[in-house]
């Protein structure tokens, strides 16, 4: 039976796929700094540093031998600056030698495939490794991903705002897991065909993007969200169980 464990205290989890460890990470948006400053007016410092050196951490730490990113590796949806663009290089350079690296295609990773090297791109209808099926979630997802025992996505960025007694709050990144409902899949698919019975949605990995707040009615993203996934529990990211997240 296939697993996927939220490593605790991180937006990133290790999925067993045939028996090796790979970690999974969804939304690194790279390069955004430079979008803030271009955009917004906001000048912030880079933490591309930060983000490559605790994807290598976590790779160590867990004996990853894939790398599997749910999208978005990139910020900017056209052509990447400088900055996005050497921020990802760097990157893939430093990774072990043995690490392979799958990327399942967002909506903001433009033509990433005809630059990047050394990765596996898949299309924006994801891809099943094993027994896990991966998928961006901007789109609806081939149906070899739903042939999986677990569906990873990406793309919602979910999150949560806590408030306290005196009126003060806070906002935290959460996973939502729960059943996977064939009902929201059925006008599309072929219900025989679709044997995944859990679904994930994946923190983004970039603290610095905004999200789906799931606790003040904020819509969905993801076309099969929120009614794909049932009874859907809320965790943060250091494993405390929230609850379901429509009632949080």
């Amino acid at each position: 039976m296939a697993t996927v464990e939220p490593i605790p205290g991180e937006p990133a989890a290790i999925a067993d796929i045939e028996g090796e460890p790979a970690l999974v990470i969804a939304d690194v948006h790279a390069g955004i700094e430079a979008a803030f400053r271009a955009e917004r007016g906001l000048s912030l410092d880079s933490r591309a540093e930060q983000r490559r050196e605790r994807i290598g951490r976590l790779l160590a730490e867990h004996g990853a031998t894939q790398l599997v990113v749910l999208g978005d590796l990139m910020h900017s949806i056209g052509a990447p600056g400088g900055a996005e663009r050497g921020e990802i290089e760097v990157l893939l350079e430093s990774l072990p030698g043995h690490v392979d690296v799958t990327l399942v295609k967002g909506n903001h990773d433009g033509d990433i495939e005809s630059w990047i090297e050394n990765v596996t791109v898949t299309d924006g209808g994801g891809v099943r490794l094993g027994s896990v099926g991966f998928v961006h979630g901007h789109t609806w997802p081939d149906p070899d991903v739903l042939a999986a025992d677990i569906v990873c996505v990406g793309h919602e960025h979910p999150q949560v705002r806590l408030e306290d007694d005196v009126g003060g709050s806070r906002a935290e990144r959460i996973w939502l897991r729960g059943d996977l409902d064939r009902t929201a899949f059925a006008e599309r698919y072929d219900p025989a065909a679709i044997r995944a019975t859990e679904l994930i949605v994946c923190p983004a990995f970039n603290e610095l993007v905004g999200g789906t707040w799931v606790n003040t009615n904020d819509e969905f993203l993801s076309p099969f969200l929120p009614t794909g996934i049932a009874d859907a529990q809320a965790y943060l990211l250091d494993g405390a169980r929230l609850g379901a997240f429509d009632s949080i």
